[in-house]
């Protein structure tokens, strides 16, 4: 990945990958009792076509802060954002907001639009005239480690 610093969030775009991919296993992994095995029937998955709909379009940042940690977006976390999406009400969304990138969950009722975060330790922003304000694109995805 090539890195693109920003203030709050560190952006990525993806390098163009010609390797087959990783093994994935299509039975599944039981996360409850343990099933027999059957085949072990193999094929190879590309993260790359899981993930991303439109390369030109996709970026990953880096998540920064605990704002929207009820919605699964912890800090760290690896975020994919495919700014041709349509933002819509409800679409966690990352934007750039007075000279400043975040991460949000859009709240948008007639004209007014909101930036809700996902904890109750922060506050919600309602978006004026006054503020310079873009949605820069729809989360898609997010890569955790464990």
């Amino acid at each position: 990945m090539i890195p693109h610093q920003s203030n709050n969030l560190a952006f990525f775009t993806p390098e163009e990958s010609n390797g087959l991919g990783a093994l994935f296993f299509e039975t599944g992994i039981s996360a409850g009792f343990p099933s027999p095995a059957e085949d072990f029937k193999q094929q190879r998955l590309s993260l790359d076509k899981e993930l991303i709909k439109n390369k030109e379009a996709t970026f990953f940042a880096r998540v920064s802060g605990q704002s929207m940690i009820g919605a699964g977006l912890d800090d760290n976390d690896l975020l994919v954002i495919d700014r041709s999406l349509e933002p819509s009400n409800n679409k966690i969304a990352v934007c750039f907001l007075d000279g400043e990138f975040t991460v949000k969950r859009l709240k948008v009722d007639k004209d007014e639009v909101w930036l809700q975060p996902e904890n109750p330790n922060y506050p919600i922003i309602k978006i004026t005239s006054e503020n310079n304000f873009i949605i820069w694109g729809i989360v898609t995805n997010v890569i955790k480690k464990v």
